[in-house]
């Protein structure tokens, strides 16, 4: 396989059974620290590397994670496709508990709380985002997971909160106004930095509640207990498509992400700082002369 698979395991997923050959690997990144070392092995013959978003303990709010580290350190260790397994909540009915969703777009409503460009520095990108989510991968774990027996949802907006703390019920309703499906606090970032680092990226989207909208007095409002006793059966899930998508997946991408980057720089090579282009290296390094 040309490029490694990058797994990022969010709320409860803080391993991977059955990984072959285990290293640890902790990169220096010019952006700081990644939120752990990075685990690196073989699962179903296949090359990944795994990440814990959160840190092992669940150490990271997600208004504190490093996005540029954690996706630089997929990019220096070869990593060409990153599955995202993030908990969420659901804002339709439809959309139960223990469903998994492969969402395709994203809104963020973390009001640049957080960094999510490598830019800036005396350069600047403007890169091309209107489809966040590589259709290739999302196909290939919407196929896995129903291969599986998991309840799939191909497709559906993915809202960004700032969390840690839940929705207040306006905005939970405000958000169901706006059709939006899910609702969770760390993928956002994820997908705008792994294509600007031509990786590509989808995530598997396992609801834990229904946020705190739903009218049915039967179905208590989300509390962390309800989400910690859903989360767990949804990372036991998680982990069979994990394996199950692996075998789909071909040596050579067949999408555009690994040149999304292509014509997105705006600023002129002579005029980015020497510091900017080393530090940028990984990243604009086949644009820049």
């Amino acid at each position: 396989m040309n490029g490694k698979i990058g797994i990022i395991g969010g709320s409860g997923f803080y391993n991977i059974d059955g990984l072959e050959n285990v290293k640890k690997v902790k990169v220096e990144t010019p952006f700081g620290e990644a939120s752990d070392e990075f685990v690196t092995g073989l699962l179903e013959g296949k090359e990944v590397v795994f990440l814990a978003r959160h840190g092992k303990g669940h150490r990271i709010l997600p208004s504190e994670l490093n996005y540029c580290a954690n996706i630089y350190g997929m990019k220096e260790l070869g990593v060409e496709r990153i599955i995202s397994v993030s908990a969420c909540g659901s804002l339709k009915d439809e959309l139960t508990p223990l469903d998994i969703v492969i969402p395709d777009q994203f809104i963020d409503r973390t009001n640049q709380a957080r960094r999510m460009t490598f830019f800036g520095d005396g350069i600047v990108a403007h890169i091309g985002l209107a489809d966040p989510v590589c259709p290739h991968l999302a196909k290939a774990l919407f196929d896995a997971g129903q291969e599986s027996g998991a309840k799939m949802h191909m497709g559906g907006t993915y809202i960004n909160m700032e969390g840690p703390q839940f929705s207040t019920k306006a905005e939970s309703h405000l958000y169901r106004s706006w059709d939006v499906d899910i609702i969770g606090m760390t993928n956002m970032g994820e997908a705008k930095v792994a294509r600007e680092a031509e990786i590509c990226y989808a995530t598997l989207a396992c609801i834990t509640d229904y946020d705190c909208w739903h009218l049915d007095e039967k179905c208590e409002s989300v509390s962390l207990e309800m989400v910690m006793h859903n989360l767990m059966k949804n990372v036991d899930t998680s982990k069979k498509i994990l394996k199950a998508v692996l075998k789909k997946m071909g040596p050579e991408r067949e999408c555009a992400c690994g040149s999304a980057l292509k014509d997105a720089i705006v600023t002129r090579p002579k005029d980015i700082p020497a510091a900017t282009k080393k530090k940028l290296e990984l990243i604009i390094g086949k644009y820049i002369k």
